[in-house]
């Protein structure tokens, strides 16, 4: 059941038109023709919903956490949240650009899961996902799917999400 939910998920993501100023016709473009960039923005939106209210804190927008000190409330625009997702994500690619064509994948999982998860601090141990992809293995599809877990439980709609994210961001 579980592959039959995924593969149909992901049906839905290949046959998908975005309407995009591709030209001055207003041509319509397949997610694949985006730039990874936006095909991570697109993703990030989908799966993260709107959090336009008081229980979302200290999540607003499209995922962004609060920081101290930042004077944001929940009732901001989504134009507002599409600028916070975008400089968080630009943030999370510099951080991850050492792995070349692999640093926005990266991003958009560090974005969810948080960027220490996969480099490690002084309590938690770099990840497997980051060492095999300093050792230049890019066979990284068991690994970057692990992440789908919620405190100890596999979630499958987190590992379908993982599934998505590495058909439209991993290239080979």
């Amino acid at each position: 059941m579980r592959l039959v939910l995924c593969v149909l998920s992901l049906l839905f993501l290949f046959s998908l038109n975005l309407t995009a100023q591709a030209s001055d016709k207003g041509k319509r473009l397949r997610i694949y023709e985006l730039p990874p960039f936006e095909r991570a923005i697109f993703c990030t939106k989908h799966y993260e919903g709107w959090h336009g209210s008081r229980k979302h804190l200290p999540y607003i927008g499209y995922g962004h956490k609060l920081l101290p000190g930042e004077r944001l409330t929940h009732k901001i625009s989504r134009a507002q949240g599409d600028s916070l997702l975008r400089a968080d994500m630009r943030k999370l690619c510099r951080m991850f650009r050492r792995f070349g064509r692999d640093s926005t994948l990266l991003a958009c999982l560090a974005y969810q899961v948080g960027p220490y998860r996969l480099l490690g601090n002084e309590k938690l141990p770099k990840s497997r996902l980051i060492r095999k992809l300093e050792r230049g293995n890019r066979d990284i599809h068991k690994e970057y799917v692990s992440f789908r877990k919620w405190k100890g439980r596999v979630i499958p709609s987190i590992e379908r999400r993982r599934r998505v994210e590495l058909a439209l961001l991993f290239e080979p």
